[in-house]
């Protein structure tokens, strides 16, 4: 729960004062690896596609080169990352609350918790959320809203949980100083059990 006071902390910050200052904001150049999960985009009232972040910020945008040929570079190594791990599905069922934020726990969230675990063995530079929740960021989730009175968004939703999504890779994007950016997708490849 502290880490969700915290977040609403920094989300009135971000509105108080420029990203350098709070920590929080988006910066041109930042890098973030997401999961797309399009079956909730109507459910997200934050504005932004529905997504659950496996790391954010990942690293600055001049490390990363989508494309680049180079076998141990950062593009090949997250490449092979991902390849490593199967599909899995993600079933979200009910809505959760912490103090201005309203969000969807992923069920299982493990799959979720191994790809951040699998980024950070590579780069254990790259903390999540710049630290500002600790050095394990939070918990896999799916922000719904942001605010203090959610009784009328939980009612609207509702009935269309639970949704199933099927999660076949990880999004690579770039904050170009306006917004978010798609860069490039990794496909989750590995054989293995069905999730």
């Amino acid at each position: 729960m502290r880490a969700w006071l915290l977040v609403t902390e920094q989300l009135s910050a971000r509105q108080d004062g420029p990203a350098e200052e709070n920590g929080w904001g988006d910066r041109a150049g930042d890098t973030a690896l997401t999961v797309p999960l399009p079956a909730l985009d109507p459910l997200v009232t934050t504005g932004i596609r529905a997504h659950a972040t496996v790391l954010y910020p990942f690293l600055p945008v001049a490390r990363v080169r989508p494309g680049s040929a180079d076998p141990g570079g950062t593009e090949a190594t997250l490449r092979a990352l991902f390849a490593s791990h199967a599909p899995f599905t993600l079933r979200f069922a009910a809505f959760r609350e912490e103090p201005g934020v309203l969000f969807l726990a992923p069920e299982p969230a493990g799959p979720l918790a191994a790809l951040t675990g699998a980024v950070r063995a590579h780069w254990p530079e790259a903390v999540p959320y710049r630290g500002i929740f600790g050095p394990e960021g939070l918990e896999p989730h799916v922000t719904v809203a942001h605010g203090e009175q959610f009784g009328a968004v939980r009612a609207r939703l509702a009935p269309a949980l639970p949704v199933t999504c099927r999660v076949t890779g990880v999004r690579l994007i770039v904050h170009d100083g306006l917004g978010w950016r798609d860069r490039v997708t990794y496909p989750l490849r590995a054989p293995g059990p069905v999730s």
